[in-house]
């Protein structure tokens, strides 16, 4: 098999094909002698030859027919068999499709080979149907041909994206494409064009036209310019400033919405810690476990949805949460019961009590889910993202914070309009006073710690949509949940907002200066100079009696 040496005069070649196909697509030329997908086409790709591969291609792109979209698409995907012999078959698994009529079909026993590609044919492919779907009826597709082709790789796709402009109606669509003409334009040899072309990628807010422009006013070696002429080389700086500074900008957004998104994700872990911490007194450091439960809970609700109800598995996160939920509160109400209820005012026997607990319920999961990671499959309606430019804030995260806001509404509600909430806060604020005038502290504290349990089973789920589920998960949010809970004060849910939040978006505004782990340390020592100056917190508890 010999390698495949792409000349620049066959690249210019290939990306010609390309830009006349597309305008047959449109109907700007004539028909072609005959359609891209035949049995020559097909014989060429079942070569070892690469060039004749790329031949074939070209072929197939410049004489575009109701198969060119399907053959190229899985020629790309690995979904391509051919024969040699002029046969061609598209196979997805589920069905098989005849690659020259289009027809329903079965492959050939033997099965022939599929088609290999490499980088190369890969690009090519790539823009060959990029190029084709700039004239696609859907808007969606044409937006996406448009930014795919704004490298200004292929000179030759000039007239195609200048077709493409002429016919386009869509205000976003001819933006895109404007600019994926003006990366072209860049290189031109006329200045008048170049200038044109710099001043047009202002308005771009991607990194790649950021480079471009980068290229154009660096300075050679020899100390003459990338860019000769000074009225495009100015026009290329303020075309550079004004890109670098939207791409910022959004950069930084970007980071604080991902530190929003952790902070949401500690504050509901922090939400049931801060009720059985101000409650209780009790350090449970298998508070994590709690959340790792909530996770499996997912994940065993995802498992059982594909086996009874597989046409309704993108609903499973809905029953998930009140599964995580009930079996999480329920795994913390025996632990208190059988645990914790026999070490009150024992604060060391409870912390070591509570993380041999962590250790066991850590291998029960391993024996039973086993010790990798399990797989949560977002589903279709958490998957995708809000885009705006190059941010892009993915819907998993907006509903996570959305959700965390919700569960923080209902505990506010529960705490402050039920009678449960009466007993937890009369108990939190005076534990005696509150003995003494009826209030059944006992069963107070089993339901407060159930409730606290169950929130982290929420958290949980909400973790299972973002990130890896195993059986040390847990283990990685329960220092930054007691440091949330200590940081924000005892027993205050605002408290726990204002610490979760400020904690999450500290750690991703720091985290690209500093790395990582010096960025937790940083923050580590701040909360504890702060903790030294403010015992209680951001929000100290009210009342006449507060026990250590």
């Amino acid at each position: 098999m010999k390698s495949y040496p792409w000349m620049r005069a066959v690249h210019a070649v290939r990306s010609a094909l390309i830009a006349a196909a597309a305008l047959l697509a449109l109907g700007a030329a004539a028909p072609a002698a005959h359609a891209g997908v035949d049995a020559e086409s097909l014989k060429k790709l079942a070569s070892d030859d690469f060039d004749e591969k790329g031949a074939a291609i070209e072929a197939i792109a410049a004489n575009p027919d109701a198969m060119t979209l399907p053959v190229l698409k899985a020629l790309a995907d690995g979904h391509l068999f051919v024969d040699g012999k002029g046969g061609g078959w598209i196979s997805t698994g589920s069905s098989v499709l005849d690659a020259l009529t289009g027809k329903p079909a079965q492959l050939p026993d033997p099965a022939p080979d599929e088609v290999s590609i490499n980088n190369m044919l890969r690009g090519q492919i790539d823009a060959a149907l990029a190029a084709l779907r700039l004239f696609a009826p859907e808007r969606e597709a044409r937006l996406a041909a448009a930014r795919s082709l704004q490298g200004g790789e292929d000179d030759a796709l000039r007239d195609t994206l200048k077709g493409a402009l002429d016919k386009e109606g869509d205000r976003a669509v001819r933006e895109a494409i404007a600019l994926a003409l003006a990366a072209i334009d860049v290189k031109a040899d006329d200045p008048k064009l170049r200038l044109e072309a710099v001043r047009t990628l202002a308005a771009s807010d991607r990194a790649e036209m950021r480079t471009l422009l980068a290229a154009m006013v660096e300075q050679k070696p020899d100390g003459s310019w990338a860019e000769a002429d000074d009225a495009v080389r100015t026009a290329a700086r303020a075309s550079l400033s004004e890109v670098s500074g939207r791409l910022a900008r959004a950069e930084w957004f970007g980071r604080i919405f991902a530190g929003l998104s952790l902070g949401s994700i500690l504050m509901l872990a922090a939400i049931g810690l801060a009720i059985t911490y101000g409650l209780l007194g009790v350090i449970n450091m298998a508070h994590g476990e709690m959340i790792m439960i909530g996770a499996y809970a997912t994940f065993a609700t995802q498992s059982a949805f594909r086996a009874l109800l597989p046409d309704a598995v993108a609903w499973y996160p809905v029953v998930a949460l009140p599964v995580a939920f009930v079996v999480a509160a329920t795994v913390g109400i025996v632990i208190e019961r059988t645990v914790i209820r026999w070490l009150y005012g024992r604060p060391l026997e409870t912390l070591l009590a509570t993380w041999g607990v962590s250790l066991i319920l850590i291998q029960a999961v391993r024996q039973v889910f086993g010790p990798q990671n399990v797989e949560i499959e977002n589903p279709p309606w958490l998957s995708g993202g809000l885009q705006f430019g190059s941010l892009v804030l993915p819907y998993n995260r907006i509903v996570i914070i959305g959700f965390a806001l919700a569960v923080l509404a209902a505990v506010a509600l529960v705490l402050n309009r039920t009678r449960l909430g009466l007993f937890v806060r009369g108990v939190t604020q005076n534990r005696p006073m509150a003995s003494a005038v009826g209030v059944p502290t006992d069963r107070v504290d089993m339901m407060a710690f159930g409730l606290g349990s169950g929130i982290a089973g929420l958290a949980g789920v909400a973790l299972s949509q973002v990130g890896n589920v195993g059986p040390e998960l847990g283990q990685s949010y329960i220092i930054d949940s007691f440091i949330v809970v200590v940081l924000g004060g005892v027993g205050q849910l605002l408290g726990t907002v204002v610490a979760g939040f400020g904690l999450g978006v500290a750690n991703k505004l720091l985290e690209p200066w500093l790395g990582a782990v010096i960025a937790k340390i940083l923050i580590l020592a701040l909360i504890i100079a702060f903790i030294q100056k403010r015992p209680s917190g951001l929000f100290a508890l009210k009342g006449r009696v507060v026990e250590a």
